[in-house]
């Protein structure tokens, strides 16, 4: 019986959207922006060489399509990514309104967004005093640090130290639709700061702010403050059932891998793994080898994003994506003959554009297990009508198949 392998590369846009226009860092609009093709520009270049080399090399995706894919999605030039593809390739279009993970994975597990998000303002304060009240009261104190839009690693290096004083939650947010609230780990204490933000996330929600997200980090003023990797998403839960809805109500087993759980508040999803990216590629290697009969496995890598993309990191976004290639590489020649694989993603991050935020892109489709040949412009959630056919469950949302 057929299994299905979903994986998103978070953030690895390839430019194109045809709206991009409407979306921004700062006063720039995302026209031009292209993850990959810029990456691969400034490879070529020279200009990507800390813990790297030369142009960019992804040999795996390329056979699957990848090239073919960067040059349907738009005309920014590229250098390289010639090969002769062996696998279906396209490029997805998003039309829910927003550029955020939340939107694109909802998406292309069949649920375009039914409402516009609430994004705080780019002020000081950026929330609203009843708003700071409520959370100040939820953490058992008389007020909040932060309440701007920030890096979270900035914000926590600028009031760590009063936040570990004063017991103070750090309240933060940035051009996504999130509230983010930063404590220390001994001090304030995780399951502290967990159940805080299990307690305001209803409110926010009923805002429509797609995610609270506690970002716990240790350290101190002295040795400087690391993030720690226990950060979890309180998302809204989605409206409607989505791809692992209906993989779960057919009595089939779904395994989640990554940011999944948090971005579907385990809607649908048997089974969770969590961690950097380098042991979430080892887990999805055992999905592979184990995963049921009739089984999706749902995978996010998010460092892509996390790590280089907001940072405007080329190098080390490179880096990434060519140590994805050689393991998605062992993993590919891994899959069983019935088996189908799709590496797509929910969003571009271009680590060359001005500011820190996402950026409004297309983004590839490129299927193993399915044959090969060009499947055109397709929509996110065609993605999840795909996997629906593979799998022989019914597609619930509106979404058509390309296989």
């Amino acid at each position: 019986m057929a299994r299905a392998f979903l994986v998103v590369m978070d953030s690895v846009g390839i430019g194109g959207a045809r709206d991009a226009a409407s979306y921004f860092n700062g006063d720039l609009p995302d026209i031009g922006a292209n993850t990959l093709a810029h990456i691969a520009q400034a490879c070529a270049a020279g200009q990507a060489e800390d813990g790297r080399s030369g142009p960019l090399y992804l040999p795996h995706m390329e056979r699957l399509g990848l090239g073919a894919a960067m040059r349907l999605a738009s005309s920014v030039p590229f250098p390289g990514f010639v090969a002769e593809p062996v696998g279906l390739w396209g490029a997805a279009n998003e039309v829910s309104p927003g550029k955020d993970t939340p939107t694109g994975h909802w998406e292309l597990a069949g649920l375009p967004v039914p409402w516009q998000w609430h994004f705080f303002p780019e002020t000081v304060p950026a929330f609203t005093a009843d708003l700071v009240e409520y959370v100040a009261t939820m953490a058992g104190g008389d007020g909040i640090l932060g309440n701007c839009h920030a890096s979270g690693t900035a914000i926590i290096a600028k009031h760590g130290a009063e936040h570990m004083r004063t017991g103070k939650p750090i309240c933060y947010t940035s051009a996504d639709s999130v509230f983010q609230i930063a404590a220390h780990e001994e001090t304030f204490g995780l399951d502290r700061l967990l159940a805080l933000c299990a307690a305001v996330a209803p409110r926010l929600h009923d805002m429509k702010v797609g995610r609270v997200i506690a970002r716990p980090f240790i350290g101190n003023a002295n040795a400087g403050f690391t993030r720690t990797s226990n950060r979890r998403d309180y998302a809204i839960k989605p409206p409607a059932p989505i791809l692992t809805n209906w993989v779960q109500d057919a009595g089939q087993r779904v395994h989640a891998i990554g940011k999944i759980g948090d971005i579907f508040t385990m809607e649908g999803i048997d089974t969770l793994a969590k961690g950097p990216d380098a042991q979430l590629m080892k887990h999805l290697r055992e999905k592979v080898e184990t995963a049921e009969d009739g089984s999706l496995t749902f995978a996010n890598f998010v460092e892509f994003d996390s790590l280089y993309g907001h940072r405007r990191d080329v190098s080390g976004y490179a880096r990434a994506l060519e140590w994805f290639d050689v393991e998605i590489g062992k993993i590919l020649t891994a899959l069983k003959p019935d088996d189908v694989m799709i590496l797509t993603a929910d969003h571009g991050n271009d680590p060359t554009w001005p500011g820190t935020d996402h950026t409004r892109e297309r983004v590839p489709v490129l299927i193993a297990g399915a044959g090969q040949g060009g499947i055109g412009q397709v929509a996110f959630a065609d993605v999840a009508a795909s996997i629906a056919q593979h799998l022989g469950v019914k597609n619930q949302g509106r979404g058509r198949s390309f296989l």
